[in-house]
Parts: structure tokens; sequence; C-alpha cells
């Protein structure tokens, strides 16, 4: 999602810049670690495709084993993230997430099939790594990843990946990585957009803050929740971050620091943009303002976010079963659905007239102020600024529909399809 803001960071970014390339000569993990390593006979056979590379051989699988990687987020960039950096050969992998399988997350979250719908994330995930490799150790860390743990749960490992799509985890994932001087392989996915570098300063590469000194506006960059993202895309992406944890861990190769990969998958086409670091950085600069962790959720601005949608003047409101009742009782209703035309292709809710919120200005004069009209949208959001919209161009006799359509499935209609 951060493609959304990506082009507002292009000033910090150039296809031409003065970073010199960093060439990895050797592993970041410590000799003595892989000193004592040894691999099994099965471990050669299943490997032998790696062992047989002059880049790699047995002392880079060996690397690989004695490795440890933290991927927070169990989702669609962690699914093959996890998978392949587990058929690897890698020999610890931790896994933070605290979410239930979801059928929206078929579509792309690869860890988890038909069958997991309902269960916790991380259980999913070991059990599929599992399958896939059975040498590998996985660590289950069922929670978010905050301000209070992050210290802890990064600590333990060598290499951490942000598979995630919110603001507040990637500012405090860079963060912790910055203190600790791990590498940090960030990806983000939007729509058919997808970007990955590796944040690390203390190998002389740019961090998140060089790139982003500041987060967006609440509510400017959408979430893929929101605005969707190509189901094949997150693997593009992640396997991009698991080929450049296993660069660092077996010293091989330019690795992606102070530069950005930008994917563009309708056109079929890479970019690769130079990141500065930044000596003004608050957190990695030449005079660090931020020397330690700091409330992430403030920062990125959600409880400013919820407390000024909260001091709002109230709309008022219906529920789907009052809405059913007045349905029901042959009363006219005009209930207007204020999505998209591709989400009311998906579903409605019968009896209801699209006036998509962009629209709605542009056709008030489908409307009539004397009428009792009843906005709805997918879950109660988009509607209630529609009719603050109609309360400013003077309508009075105005409702919002609690929950939307969401609501109208889960408790009215559960034939109607949810999104």
């Amino acid at each position: 999602m951060d493609g959304w803001i990506f082009l507002f960071a292009l000033n910090r970014a150039s296809s031409a810049g003065n970073v010199t390339d960093y060439f990895m000569s050797t592993s970041i993990l410590d000799p003595s670690r892989v000193a004592s390593v040894e691999l099994s006979n099965d471990e050669i056979a299943r490997y032998s495709r790696h062992l047989i590379m002059p880049e790699v051989t047995l002392e880079g699988q060996k690397r690989l084993k004695a490795s440890s990687i933290l991927c927070i987020g169990a989702g669609g960039l962690g699914s093959p993230i996890a998978l392949y950096l587990a058929a690897a050969g890698v020999g610890r992998i931790g896994l933070v997430d605290f979410d239930t399988v979801d059928f929206s997350n078929l579509q792309r979250q690869i860890l988890h099939g038909t069958r997991d719908v309902g269960r916790k994330k991380i259980n999913s995930a070991r059990d599929t790594i599992k399958e896939i490799n059975p040498n590998v150790q996985v660590d289950l860390h069922d929670c978010l990843f905050t301000s209070e743990n992050a210290e802890k749960l990064v600590a333990p490992y060598d290499v951490v990946i942000d598979g995630t799509d919110n603001f507040p985890t990637r500012y405090l994932s860079n963060d912790i990585c910055v203190f600790q001087k791990k590498p940090n392989i960030y990806g983000s996915i939007f729509r058919f957009d997808g970007q990955c570098t590796v944040f690390a300063p203390h190998l002389g590469g740019p961090c998140y803050r060089c790139l982003y000194p500041e987060p967006p506006p609440p509510g400017m960059v959408p979430s893929c929740a929101e605005g969707g993202v190509l189901g094949v895309l997150p693997g593009i992406i992640g396997v991009m971050q698991a080929i450049e944890a296993i660069k660092l861990i077996v010293g091989i190769g330019d690795p992606l620091i102070g530069r950005l990969v930008h994917f563009d998958a309708l056109k079929m086409k890479f970019r690769e943009f130079k990141i500065r670091k930044d000596p003004k950085c608050p957190v990695c600069g030449d005079h660090p303002t931020v020397t330690k962790l700091i409330d992430y959720d403030t920062f990125c601005g959600i409880p400013q976010a919820a407390a000024a949608e909260k001091a709002e003047t109230p709309v008022p409101e219906i529920t789907v079963e009052e809405l059913q009742e007045k349905l029901k009782s042959g009363e006219k209703i005009n209930l207007i659905d204020v999505r998209e035309q591709f989400e009311w292709d998906i579903a409605r809710i019968p009896g209801a007239k699209l006036i998509p919120l962009g629209d709605l200005h542009s056709r008030m004069s489908e409307l009539d102020s004397a009428d009792t009209i009843y906005l709805q949208c997918k879950s109660g959001v988009r509607s209630a600024n529609a009719l603050r919209e109609l309360q400013v161009a003077g309508f009075s006799k105005l409702f919002n529909v609690q929950g939307g359509i969401l609501a109208w499935a889960d408790r009215i209609d559960p034939s109607v399809a949810k999104y």
C-alpha cells in the first residue's frame, strides 16, 4: 500500500543516484555458529541443487541451517516468504501473527487452505511449513507486533522480514531493527504494484524513515482490503524478500541495500531506484532524535483519527433489522447504495439505488430533500460520509444503515455474498 505514497518519496530516491551498490562478501552470521552445524544425508539429498552451486556449496547451506529469520505477518507476503525460506533450509523461522484465516485470504495467502478457515494463521502456517520441511524449527508468536514486545521478539533472530500492510508496524519494525542492527527486508503490495528493498543502516544503507520520514495523513492511503490486490502479486514480492534474506545469510550477490525495486504487474515492468541514506534521519541519521521505541499508533495518526471521527456529530442510524421491517411493511424506501459499480455487481440489497459516493455531489438532483433517505455502503463508513455531505446540502431526513451490506449478509440474508 506504500506504493500510493511512493511518488511523494521520489525526491529521496533516484534512478541515477550517487549511492554505491553494496556487494556482499561475507555472511551476516557469526562464523562460530556455522562451524558447529552439520547436514544429515537426508538434508544433503534435499538441498542437493543448492550444494552443487559454486555460490552456495555445503558451506552456504550450513549458513542457512544456522540462521534464524523473524517474519512479521503470515498473510499475503508472509506466505511465499515462509514457504520458500523453509524449503531453502533456513533453520529457524519465527512467525508473528494474531489473526485467523478468512475466506477472503485464500485468494493470495497460500500458507492456508479452505479447511484452515477459522484457524489461527500461525497454526495453519506451522503445519504447512512442517509438511514442506520438517527440519525447520517454527516459532509461533500469537500476538500483535507492538512497542512492548518488539525488542524481545526481534532479539533472537538474524534477519527481520516485514510482511505486514500497516504503517505502525512498518515504522516499529524499522526502528527496532536499526537499534538492534538487524537487516529489515521490506515489501509492500497494492492492487497491481509492489516494491521491495533492504533497510540496513549498520551495513551502510538507509532505513525506512530515510524514504518515508513521516506517515501519510490518516485515511490517505487505502489498505488492500479497501483497494484490493492481485492475488499473485504477493507471490512475486514475497519471493523477492526471501531471495534477499538468503543472499544476506549465504553472503552472496548484490543485496537491495540502498536500492528499491518497484514492480508493475500490468506492464510487467521492473524499475530500480537508488535510496539515499538521510543524514538528518531521526533514527539512523548523524544526530538521531528517536533513540527508543515510541507510540507508533499515535505517530501514524490512528488514535487521532479515531478521536476525530468520534468527535464528529453522530449520524442518525438505522439497524439492518429495522431496515428489513420497513421493506417488509411496503413503505416506500429511498435506499441509496454509495459503493462502486463493481461492488454493486458482487452483491446488493433489494430495492437499493446505486449512486457511488464520488458521484453523489453531481447526482443530488436525483434525490428529493422532502423524502426520508437511507444510506448504505459495505460497512457503514462511506455511507456516513455521504450522509454528512447531504446534510451540508440541506437534506435532513437521513439515516445511515449500521454495518452496511456486510451486516445485512450476516444478520438478514446469508445468501448475499460477502467480499
